[in-house]
């Protein structure tokens, strides 16, 4: 007589419920960005009104060129003051980062937070199909741990 398993039939692995929560998720879609040929000033003016500490730069068709934060501006009054420059016609162009780390839009909240961790950037662009839909900041993960359930915790 051979052994027989009381165990029964076992469903398909599930999808871990962590795996499933993504960057779309919880990400701004609502963006200020700014333009190439906007001058530092407007930038810093519309940091302090909106309460943000930087954002995406766009060309005309809407494209990813870069980023500008606090940081850049704080380095144009740096440069300004040193060199003696009027600070009112230096351009986002000239202090922009152009090499912009992003994150696809299937990246989980996981994956994100510790991307965050090893690059040490306050925001990313997430993309899709070439394009920015969005960005995930680092409160915005902050948001999204808030709102996990303590069952998800496993």
């Amino acid at each position: 007589m051979g052994i027989k398993s009381f165990q029964g039939a076992t469903a398909a692995p599930q999808k871990n419920e962590l795996s499933q929560l993504k960057v779309t998720d919880f990400m701004s879609r609502n963006l200020i960005t700014f333009k190439p040929e906007d001058s530092i000033l407007q930038v810093m003016e519309s940091l302090i009104k909106h309460k943000i500490s930087g954002g995406p730069v766009v060309d005309e068709n809407g494209d990813l060129v870069g980023m500008i934060s606090e940081g850049d501006c704080m380095k144009q009054i740096s440069e300004s003051r040193y060199y003696n420059m009027p600070m009112g016609d230096q351009k986002v162009s000239q202090y922009m980062v152009t090499k912009v780390d992003t994150l696809p839009s299937e990246t989980s909240i996981f994956d994100a937070a510790a991307f965050f961790f090893k690059t040490k950037r306050k925001r990313f662009p997430v993309m899709e199909d070439g394009k920015m839909i969005g960005q995930i900041s680092r409160r915005d993960v902050l948001k999204a741990a808030l709102n996990m359930k303590s069952s998800t915790w496993k």
